[in-house]
């Protein structure tokens, strides 16, 4: 237990400045395996405090854990069980009752003891000992903390007190003295009874001298009473003669502290008197307005560049003025509120002459520049509006003025620009407009084609002119002297100038100049509405102080943009917007004074729509290339929306007009008397391929001609198809392989990269239908032959042996013999020329296949030469029959047939 008790101090209680008094191991009473222990301490420091620990075992290793502590003034009763028997047993009585079992009486009994000892010496309090032997608590010697027996001591503290004995030792100077003393006496070490008899003589001695010396100063005693009587009487004069004059100097007093609270006063007035007059010159500084600035705000002249430069200065001044930051009590002043009022008046008049005066140059100017549009009537371009601008921003910084002092007229101004200037600018951009239509209906060069176009297309011309209340070009997808042409495909090649012939001659050259032409137009008008738009949203922003340059929160509603109202609902009279609303306003602003042209620019696109449906590729490509560009410049900017707006408009008239494409070729009719040939479709879709791939060379919106490229394959496929399957006076693998043929050669020259695939379909579709057509069309010159060798190989396939094949009666020799001579050379030259005429009859000369063809059909039927002469080898051996011509011959007759036609 020692060494337990040692360890503890070491490693628990050292650490915390405490001392182990006793310790005892216990057990919970049930649990007795997990056995800790109960320590008693006390604090090193004072004042000390006495402590009961449980300290246990840690389960992770051999050392110990500090797991719960109570003060032991806290502690109510000791219960030991029983006081007679040993038991070793007891109850510890805190907040709540801990039962414990000690490992043996004797450390409980210990334990018990050192507690009592601890509450008798430091505590003092009423600990209840319960069932506890008397002997264990005898009463301990009343002592004090500075006299306590030394053995008491150390039982209870452990040695740390100071102990205070009865026996004092002796300092150094007595020591020195004593030794001095013991020196002069020779007996003082071998006779102390000596020693102490010649000290007691010798201190009686020293008493009596003491007391002759007492009674020797007695008259000196009385000597200096004396002399103190007659201090006192002296102190007493003094004390009258100070009351004395005390009397003198009280009115002295009283007047000193009338001089003194005057002067107080007088610091008093001169402190509020500069006080004041700091509070005067704040209010003359910072509330005087200037006469110079007062007469320019009622007088100043507002047309002038001096007068708008010396009323801006007077503004501020007066914005200053009236912005100050009074002091409390200022706004009491009965001045104070004069000069606000007189600056409030000031603000009126001057806000109401300057709101006047910019209607005026609103209207002077709206007035001015109307004048100068018939210039322009005749020009493709819009007046420019950079001097009107001009002379407004110099009226700026009164509008940021008037915007944070009158919101009301500022906001009125705002309304007037909007209603003089949408006015002016809507003359403009519909003459403007005007002439852009001109412009691309080419009146003059309109009737000088219209005058050779046939009496049908005349009426068809006629027809489309009333659509659109202007001539126009007939070519497209949608024109109706396409739609003509189809249904006089049967004939037209048999009239050498039919309708088509000279309608697609006229037609073709023209339709490039005029798109040409169209795309120049609708270029400059989008190049002219840009900077237009861009410059007034730049000049309002400037103008009116509005924040631009960022993104805008989003899109208002129609009626809320064009009746203006937006902007009494969103603010208060008076009040700026805030930020945010100033966005809106420039948006608002610009589509109520450029709201003609997104109407206008759709009837543009509708007109050109009307003229060449092919002329939404060009627009889609320039409006694309547009709206990208203003997206870059501010993507929620009035320009940007409304030509993203167009762009939709322009995107579903690209989107028709592939439609109208594909249902024009489901609506296709062929003639059932004449030749097929190319198809109008399958030209109609070179043409448009061409084209496009030319206006959308390195174009923005590459991905939309690539889906409709997709539509219009898809639709020119399954078309051919079914035109083929309805064809009566053409076989149908002659239409497939003709138009197949075509637009594998239209692919392969425009080398468009989405339609690979399809490329590589339209050629397989060609070379298998060719080489159908090339063996349908062989079977007719050795028709008996191609029969009686069909006969052969039947035999063969129902098993019988090729070099049998000869004793069947219908296939022996002799009829063999009989087949050959029925087709001599003579007749099968004669029946190669007949059916090189037939492929001429099924053939088109636009595609201008017939020679592949007819080397196609020479090498197929050298192809069955060989077969032929193969089966006679293997089923007619040693027969010595033969063909009557020879391969060589066979090239001759082909080669001769083509050279003759």
């Amino acid at each position: 237990m020692t060494a337990i008790k040692h360890a503890l101090q070491r490693d628990i209680f050292t650490p915390n400045d405490e001392r182990l008094l006793s310790i005892v191991n216990v057990c919970k009473a049930g649990k007795k395996k997990k056995n800790c222990f109960l320590c008693a301490t006390v604090t090193t420091e004072r004042p000390v405090q006495v402590k009961m620990v449980k300290v246990k075992k840690s389960d992770k290793g051999d050392f110990y854990k500090r797991q719960i502590a109570w003060a032991l003034r806290d502690l109510a009763v000791v219960d030991a069980k029983d006081a007679i028997k040993e038991n070793p047993e007891f109850d510890l009585h805190f907040e709540k009752i801990y039962k414990w079992v000690a490992s043996s009486t004797a450390e409980k009994n210990a334990f018990i003891s050192c507690i009592w000892k601890l509450n008798q010496r430091y505590l003092r309090k009423k600990i209840d000992f319960v069932n506890v032997s008397s002997q264990l608590l005898e009463e301990l010697p009343k002592v004090t903390e500075e006299s306590v027996p030394s053995g008491e001591n150390q039982s209870v503290t452990g040695g740390d007190e100071e102990v205070v004995d009865v026996y004092q030792e002796l300092n150094a100077r007595e020591e020195q003295d004593i030794e001095i003393m013991m020196e002069g006496c020779e007996c003082a070490i071998s006779n102390a009874e000596a020693f102490a008899e010649r000290l007691s003589r010798e201190l009686q001695v020293l008493d009596g001298a003491n007391i002759q010396s007492i009674m020797a100063s007695e008259k000196q005693v009385n000597i200096l009473m004396k002399l103190l009587d007659e201090a006192l009487k002296e102190v007493d004069q003094i004390e009258l003669k100070l009351s004395s004059y005390e009397e003198m100097l009280q009115s002295v007093k009283e007047q000193m502290d009338q001089i003194s609270e005057s002067n107080h006063l007088i610091h008093l007035s001169n402190t509020n008197n500069v006080k004041l007059l700091s509070e005067i010159e704040f209010l003359v500084n910072h509330m005087d307005l200037a006469k110079g600035h007062i007469k320019a705000l009622q007088e100043g002249d507002l047309a002038s560049s001096r007068g708008i430069e010396a009323c801006t200065n007077a503004a501020d001044a007066l914005l200053q003025c009236m912005n100050v930051a009074l002091r409390p009590g200022h706004d009491m002043l009965l001045a104070v509120k004069q000069q606000q009022q007189r600056f409030s008046d000031l603000r009126e008049q001057f806000a109401r002459r300057l709101a006047s005066h910019l209607n005026n140059v609103f209207v002077q100017q709206g007035h001015d520049q109307s004048s100068t549009l018939a210039q322009h009537s005749v020009e493709l371009a819009l007046p420019n509006h950079h001097p009107f601008h001009r002379d407004l921003l110099r009226y700026a910084k009164l509008m940021e003025w008037l915007k944070s002092t009158d919101y009301g007229k500022y906001e009125g101004l705002t309304k007037n620009y909007m209603d003089y200037l949408s006015r002016l600018y809507e003359r403009e951009i519909k003459d403007f407009f005007e002439v852009a239509k001109i412009k691309m209906t080419g009146t003059t060069k309109e009737s000088k084609k219209f005058a050779t176009l046939p009496r049908k297309e005349s009426a068809v011309k006629q027809e489309t002119e009333s659509l659109h209340g202007s001539s126009g070009k007939l070519t497209g997808s949608t024109s109706s002297l396409n739609k003509l042409s189809v249904q006089s495909s049967g004939n037209r090649r048999s009239q050498s100038s039919s309708l088509l012939d000279m309608g697609n001659m006229s037609a073709s050259d023209l339709d490039v100049a005029d798109r040409t032409k169209f795309d120049k137009i609708f270029e400059q008008v989008l190049s002219e509405l840009e900077p237009l738009c861009l410059a007034e949203q730049d000049f309002i922003s400037k103008f009116f102080k509005l924040q631009q340059h960022q993104s805008m929160p989003g899109t208002m509603t129609e009626a809320e943009d064009l009746d203006g109202g937006t902007f009494s609902r969103q603010h208060n009279a008076g009040v700026p917007p805030p930020v945010s609303s100033e966005k809106d306003m420039i948006r608002q602003m610009m589509i109520k004074i450029f709201r003609c042209i997104e109407p206008e620019l759709n009837n543009l696109i509708a007109l050109g729509d009307k003229i060449d449906s092919f002329n939404s590729l060009y627009m889609l490509v320039k409006m694309s290339h547009h709206v990208w560009t203003a997206q870059n410049v501010d993507p929620a900017s009035f320009l940007s929306t409304t030509l993203g707006n167009v762009l939709v408009t322009v995107k579903r008239n690209f989107d028709k007009c592939i439609s109208n494409q594909i249902r024009q070729m489901e609506e296709v009719k062929i003639s059932k008397k004449s030749k097929v040939g190319i198809l109008p479709f399958v030209a109609e879709f070179e043409e448009f391929a061409g084209l496009a791939e030319s206006i959308f060379k390195n174009a923005e919106r590459r991905g939309d001609l690539d889906k409709a490229y997709t539509k219009l394959i898809r639709g020119v496929f399954v078309n051919v198809e079914k035109v083929a399957n309805e064809s009566q006076k053409t076989p149908r693998d002659v239409v497939m392989m003709e138009n197949f043929h075509h637009i594998f050669a239209t692919l392969s020259r425009l080398k468009i990269s989405c339609l690979e695939a399809e490329k590589k379909e339209a050629k397989q579709k060609y070379t298998d239908h060719l080489q159908s057509y090339v063996i349908y069309s062989l079977g007719q010159p050795l028709e008996k032959l191609n029969h009686f060798f069909e006969g052969v190989e039947a035999r063969v396939a129902q098993g019988i042996r090729e070099e049998e094949v000869s004793y069947q009666l219908a296939f022996n020799k002799q009829e063999l013999r009989k087949v050959i001579k029925e087709y001599p050379g003579k007749e099968v030259k004669k029946g190669l020329d007949n059916l090189y005429k037939k492929v001429d009859k099924h053939l088109c000369e636009e595609e201008n296949l017939l020679q592949v063809v007819w080397h196609s059909m020479q090498d197929e039927f050298i192809r069955q030469y060989k077969h032929f002469e193969g089966l006679i080898a293997r089923c007619y051996p040693g027969s010595g029959v033969t063909m009557e011509f020879t391969i060589q011959d066979i090239l001759d007759y082909c080669s001769s047939i083509a050279q003759s036609h």
